[in-house]
């Protein structure tokens, strides 16, 4: 097999030739169609997150057909389409397990962080935090709903059932597919983008945005919630100060950079700020059910498995709209 591999952080990914793996009991080796490059993947190979080991294989939003199945997992599963997702496998016995929130699992592991991921030709996953794909997409364009579709879905939930007017900062990879699911629920979605990215905003608007402008201009009116995907600390007041009383202010990424002091006042009066960590398998197969059920647009430029560093780089310097798609 080949496999783009981070030696070190802040290093280039080294494409390299490896053994084919093997699955092991309770998991399954998938032949990778197509993985889609995560901000989450770049905060990875920049240094910003803590690793638990290296070399480590990047990609979490893998899209593949099971081709080799460990012992004790379904013989059904050989020759299926599949998603293979962020979270990787949990403990199921600590407390937030046993609560349903796994997402906050005290042991888990992540894919492409703790356990080799989809930059790859082959990966093998757990088979139980594994999902078959229904939806229409080829694998290119199903691919990014694996985790910019999933961690916007939670968000969305995060947002609450009443926030009809909802911002979105960032128009990338997860909030594109977020504004066509939320104006699909009869919301009224508000794109707020880079200052001067015109054509962000024109994209905004074409997927059913009502509104779209700069990040430091005000909305036409107050937001019932705001969702935060840009990894920027300094969006966290300006969200606030768009939101209505009481109303939401929701972060979406697993990284952000320093959220710079603020009035009391911005948060007064009800406001909430949350944060969304992971997601759930009950998430997953929410939303790939609504995926399957409602076509998304999905925005996406793709990229030979060499080219892993110049995606990364593109997505880096925000040259691109929608997700950068890897190719094995």
């Amino acid at each position: 097999m080949q496999a783009m591999v981070l030696h070190e952080p802040r290093q280039a990914l080294r494409l390299e030739e490896r053994p084919d793996p093997h699955p092991g009991p309770g998991e399954l080796r998938l032949r990778v169609l197509a993985c889609a490059v995560c901000r989450t993947d770049l905060h990875i190979v920049d240094g910003e997150l803590p690793l638990p080991r290296l070399p480590i294989v990047p990609g979490h939003e893998i899209v593949g057909l099971v081709d080799e199945l460990g012992a004790g997992v379904d013989a059904r599963l050989l020759g299926q389409r599949m998603g293979v997702p962020w979270l990787g496998h949990t403990c199921g016995h600590c407390a937030y397990c046993r609560l349903g929130r796994e997402n906050l699992c005290d042991d888990p592991v992540f894919t492409g962080h703790g356990r080799d991921g989809g930059f790859a030709t082959h990966v093998v996953a757990d088979a139980s935090y594994c999902f078959p794909l229904a939806m229409a997409q080829d694998a290119v364009h199903a691919a990014p709903l694996m985790c910019a579709g999933l961690i916007g879905w939670r968000s969305l939930r995060m947002a609450g059932d009443d926030a009809i007017d909802l911002g979105l900062y960032g128009f990338g990879a997860a909030a594109h597919l977020v504004a066509q699911a939320a104006v699909q629920q009869g919301r009224r979605v508000f794109a707020f983008t880079r200052d001067g990215d015109t054509q962000a905003q024109d994209f905004a608007r074409s997927l059913g945005a009502e509104w779209a402008g700069g990040s430091s201009e005000a909305p036409p009116r107050a937001l019932d919630a705001a969702i935060i995907f840009a990894p920027v600390g300094a969006l966290v007041p300006l969200a606030l100060r768009a939101v209505r009383k009481a109303g939401r202010v929701v972060c979406g990424g697993i990284h952000m950079s320093d959220i710079p002091s603020f009035a009391y006042r911005l948060l007064w009066e009800e406001r909430q700020l949350l944060s969304v960590a992971n997601l759930t398998r009950e998430d997953a197969t929410e939303f790939l059910a609504f995926a399957a059920r409602v076509p998304l647009h999905v925005e996406t430029t793709s990229y030979p498995l060499a080219r892993a560093n110049e995606a990364l780089s593109d997505l880096r310097s925000g040259r691109l709209q929608g997700a950068a798609v890897l190719i094995p």
